[in-house]
């Protein structure tokens, strides 16, 4: 079978709906218009036959290796010493649970004995997502949490010094300057941390795992092929949220609607990055490949309604990247440097945007009864 066909069997209404929403596209100097989005949409079919080149970044795996290097992790006990109140809303969460209870798991047992496993908290496989490895005597690796403050932020030993700084032993958090401050966020950063302060960088650690990007766990192992019902706002503003640092620890506040906005628009984009990473790995037609493409082709038309509300220079970048090339097999350059594009575009979108003039996708962001575990809240 010709890629191209594949390609057309998985998603049949790939190019129809792009083309349908262009057509509703009023023309305006300001806009995207029909015309701009039918070229984009034309494009992937142009775009199958062109080569290009591998981005020479690191890969998600690459990146995810460097950042919870088990040498370098502390342990949430470590975190507690200032985070308390954050340490007591994790416990409350699966994220904390996975440890006492992912290896008791029958279907969890199945997946490790499919993958030839005998140990789900001795396997890398399992441990990379669901739990937190600490280097234990004679160098081997031991899991010794679930998901926890490291798996998110960074394995902590090279940047925790510099986290802890607010300009002096006697300044404390809340007299630190907003000069210092700024220097100890991008301190922090440029020795591994994920600092929440741009989205993005939290969003793709959350991606990371919930696009279950591994074609054998899928199709061999029998995964499900990420949390298909995924949603950066809906899935971090629930049981997870631990706003503490806004109120110096006084109330675990709620994300401004501002902030909700652009964590809406990052967790699109990110989710197409990564879903497009993973159809960039396929080498079979099978669940892997097929979940992946057609979760590129939803997100992309999510990408473009709210596009056409809110006319982003950014989104626009992302959306011609993001059909800069087909949905196939055997396109893995291709596919990953389109991926590389449109989560350069998440980054700056997340460090550049407060929100303010997103109003008009208010009607996409979830309510507090759709939040995930919302329920289990004691705030």
């Amino acid at each position: 079978m010709q890629a191209t066909d594949w390609l057309h069997e998985i998603v049949p209404t790939l190019l129809a709906e792009p083309l349908r929403r262009a057509q509703r596209v009023r023309t305006t100097d300001d806009s995207m218009t029909s015309q701009q989005l039918t070229c984009l949409c034309l494009a992937t079919v142009a775009a199958v036959v062109c080569g290009s080149r591998a981005s020479a970044a690191p890969t998600a795996e690459e990146r995810r290796t460097l950042e919870q290097d088990p040498a370098k992790i502390l342990g949430s006990d470590t975190c507690m010493k200032c985070h308390g109140n954050a340490f007591e809303v994790w416990k409350g969460t699966p994220h904390y649970a996975t440890f006492r209870t992912l290896h008791r798991d029958p279907r969890a047992k199945e997946i490790a004995h499919n993958m030839g496993l005998r140990s789900i908290k001795r396997g890398g496989i399992c441990t990379d997502c669901h739990y937190t490895s600490q280097v234990a005597q004679a160098g081997q690796h031991r899991a010794i949490e679930g998901i926890s403050c490291e798996s998110c932020h960074g394995a902590a030993k090279d940047w925790i010094a510099v986290h802890r700084d607010y300009g002096g032993l006697q300044v404390r958090q809340e007299t630190e300057t907003a000069e210092h401050k700024r220097w100890r966020r991008e301190q922090s950063i440029a020795a591994g941390m994920n600092n929440p302060t741009n989205l993005y960088l939290i969003a793709r650690n959350c991606y990371d795992c919930h696009t279950v990007p591994n074609e054998k766990l899928v199709n061999i192992g029998g995964h499900q092929a990420g949390s298909l019902d995924f949603e950066l706002v809906a899935w971090s503003q629930g049981a997870v949220r631990h706003n503490f640092l806004r109120t110096h620890g006084q109330a675990n506040a709620v994300s401004e609607t501002e902030r909700l906005r652009v964590m809406y628009v990052v967790g699109v984009l990110t989710d197409i990055e990564y879903a497009l990473r993973a159809t960039a790995t396929a080498t079979q037609r099978g669940k892997f490949a097929v979940v992946n493409a057609n979760r590129v082709a939803n997100m992309r038309q999510k990408l473009i309604e709210i596009q056409t509300l809110v006319k982003d220079d950014l989104l626009l970048e992302a959306i011609e990247a993001s059909y800069a090339t087909g949905l196939k097999l055997d396109n893995k350059a291709a596919l990953l440097e389109a991926a590389e594009r449109v989560g350069a575009a998440a980054y700056r979108f997340a460090e550049s945007r407060d929100g303010t003039k997103l109003e008009a996708i208010d009607a996409f962001l979830p309510g507090p009864e759709a939040y995930r575990y919302g329920r289990n809240r004691k705030d």
